[in-house]
């Protein structure tokens, strides 16, 4: 098959050799689809970090900047050095800044609660250096303070030059350290949270709104911050409730704002799937189920971590977030990130979560023989409930395109020390197991190549 193929090659000629080689540079870096997407989704209850993506690459906040303004801001309100109605006198510098902006006038004052719903929700980079000189006295004196205060909640991948997110080469953070930064707003100042939540705002007699239309399009969003800069693309954090569990999720790098939210709702789905078996402490996704022994050793996880509450929380350090260790793989190579199509890998992901692809997780799949052909699978878990593990592998099989709807779900069952139930997708020959699991890898699904 070699020698044939550089027969080919040698008869096509040069042009032929550096077209295949162009290609196999494109092939072997499907990460560098879209070098600014990083995501993050965690469970603040339990501490556990459900979904990692690039989480620890360096990207750009964008407007997600605001949000350490403001917990310098919430911070001078605690010690009772401003309050609410205290006025901010407006400069000409913070005046001249661009949009987004709420266009305040140089010499005027605004209240430090307009301030705050300016910063939320108009994400007014002109009022965020007016509170940057409120309590910096400068934008670069500011700055530092705000560097000083990641370090001390533990954001160490974290460097802020200004108050607002414009754009600036040294001004550089992580998803962990967002997420971190989210996390310890809700933890430090609750009494202050709600202010996220609202989607517009009065000044000067006009209305103004937003652009976090998660807060609107996905059931259970209660706050948080969006933001862009054409060096980050689309970013947004977002916290969310279901069924009494809150989650905090960062993306970065959105191609579009629209492709951005979605993704963020589809991570935040699967997450609250996810946080609901690390719950009932059946999920045992990081044991090496391989063979008939596993090794329970576990996860790295966080700290349990105060959920949010109505009442002030004491300051304290937050646990660095730990992504789980990925699964075991046959091939070393498969990416453990969702990164999708060279187009917009965020949009990609989403595509598949169509209505036909939720009809097909509930139509029974086909038993088909299985041949020597077909004697590879997909493992995506290992449980201690069977119907879990059969649930589990049927969400899987739904993700999967139409070309790999032959795969039929698969329970193995293990006895050992410990009984539990190996959820597998089979029936597929080597090159279809390959080529499924980096399906599911690229949506965020553990899985591992697995041959019978």
């Amino acid at each position: 098959m070699v020698t044939a193929t550089i027969i080919r090659i040698r008869r096509h000629g040069i042009g032929v050799i550096a077209l295949l080689a162009c290609l196999a540079i494109v092939m072997a870096n499907p990460a560098q689809a879209n070098p600014r997407y990083a995501a993050i989704v965690v469970d603040i209850e339990s501490g556990e970090v459900l979904h990692a993506a690039n989480a620890d690459e360096t990207r750009y906040p964008a407007s997600l900047t605001k949000m350490m303004t403001l917990y310098l801001l919430f911070e001078q309100l605690e010690r009772g050095q401003l309050r609410l109605d205290s006025p901010l006198q407006v400069s000409s510098y913070a005046a001249s800044k661009q949009a987004s902006k709420l266009y305040v006038k140089a010499g005027s004052t605004l209240p430090v609660e307009t301030a705050i719903e300016a910063l939320i929700i108009k994400s007014a980079n002109d009022v965020a250096v007016v509170v940057a000189e409120a309590l910096g006295g400068s934008e670069a004196n500011f700055g530092r303070m705000m560097t000083d205060k990641a370090r001390q909640l533990g954001m160490s991948r974290t460097t802020f030059r200004n108050p607002n997110g414009l754009p600036d080469p040294g001004q550089t953070t992580t998803a962990r350290d967002m997420a971190t930064l989210s996390i310890r707003l809700m933890q430090d100042y609750p009494q202050y949270y709600p202010y996220f939540s609202r989607t517009s705002f009065t000044w000067q007699g006009k209305r103004v709104t937003g652009h976090n239309r998660l807060l609107g399009s996905y059931a259970g969003a209660d706050g948080m911050k969006t933001g862009f800069i054409r060096a980050s693309g689309f970013n947004v954090a977002t916290s969310a409730v279901r069924n009494g569990r809150r989650l905090v999720s960062v993306v970065m790098g959105g191609f579009t704002a629209a492709s951005r939210d979605t993704h963020m709702a589809d991570l935040l789905d699967r997450g609250f799937v996810r946080a609901s078996l690390y719950g009932r402490g059946d999920w045992v996704a990081q044991a090496d189920f391989s063979g008939d022994r596993m090794n329970m050793t576990g996860a790295p996880a966080l700290a349990p971590v105060t959920p949010v509450a109505p009442t002030r929380q004491p300051q304290r350090q937050l646990a660095s977030l730990q992504a789980p260790e990925p699964l075991p793989s046959a091939q070393p190579s498969l990416p453990q990130t969702a990164q999708g199509s060279a187009d917009d890998p965020i949009r990609e992901l989403m595509t598949r979560a169509q209505p036909s692809s939720a009809q097909r997780s509930e139509t029974p799949h086909r038993l088909e023989p299985v041949g020597p052909s077909a004697s590879w699978g997909v493992q995506v878990g290992a449980f201690s409930n069977p119907d879990n593990a059969r649930q589990h592998a049927s969400h899987a099989a739904g993700r999967l395109s139409q070309d790999l709807f032959n795969a039929r779900v698969n329970i193995d069952e293990v006895n050992g020390s410990q009984t539990f139930f190996r959820a597998r997708l089979v029936n597929l020959d080597e090159n279809q197991a390959y080529r499924a699991c980096r399906s599911l890898a690229r949506e965020g699904m553990d899985c591992m190549v697995v041959n019978f």
